[in-house]
């Protein structure tokens, strides 16, 4: 049974693939191919869903699943979501994060001062994002790249961001940080993405 704690979206079902059964699943995993190797899969609801098959094709891959045998069933699946327990995941190299643990850092800069928070991790094709909620209710986006966010400090609770290369300050004509109207940093707040774009995994 899936502890409703801590699931961890790995996957989402998407339309039928021919008619002996098979379903077109995006994946989230950095490996697509990899999504057989966590073991049976659950929905919300419990079920449970064991891969038997699956092949790339393009930006998803081709799934079969146990007991899932003609369109009719497959069809049932559409936009179903699997998920794995937190608990049974480890990132696979240092400097992987699982977008669960992420979501809930608090954001610092580099003198230590807390900026905001992190609310959702965004990916609209062009590399993952964090979508942050900065002080005064300012929702901002930046990349989630190492330069950008220097540090991860899951245990510690909070991510270090550049806020000049975050995009999260912006520069006069000399390149320098320009100030507020008491001198303090002014921190701008990206757009959010088009809303077609995608929602959050």
């Amino acid at each position: 049974m899936l502890d409703p704690h801590h699931p961890v979206l790995l996957a989402v079902v998407g339309a039928a693939h021919g008619i002996k059964g098979e379903v077109r699943v995006k994946t989230f995993t950095g490996d697509p191919l990899a999504l057989a190797d966590y073991g049976p899969l659950r929905a919300k609801d419990g079920r449970g869903f064991e891969i038997v098959d699956l092949r790339p094709a393009k930006t998803v891959v081709i799934v079969r699943f146990k007991g899932i045998n003609d369109r009719n069933q497959a069809e049932a699946l559409n936009g179903l979501e699997l998920f794995a327990d937190r608990e049974t995941l480890q990132p696979e190299k240092e400097g992987e994060f699982f977008h669960t643990d992420l979501v809930g850092l608090a954001v610092r800069d580099d003198a230590g001062a807390t900026l905001g928070k992190v609310t959702a991790v965004q990916n609209f094709g062009g590399g993952d994002i964090l979508e942050l909620k900065l002080a005064g209710g300012k929702e901002a986006l930046i990349p989630f790249t190492h330069a950008a966010v220097p540090d991860v400090d899951i245990a510690g609770g909070f991510v270090r961001v550049d806020t000049v290369a975050a995009g999260l300050v912006d520069l006069d004509e000399d390149g320098a940080p320009q100030g507020g109207p008491d001198g303090e940093r002014s921190f701008k707040a990206r757009p959010r993405g088009p809303k077609d774009a995608g929602g959050n995994q």
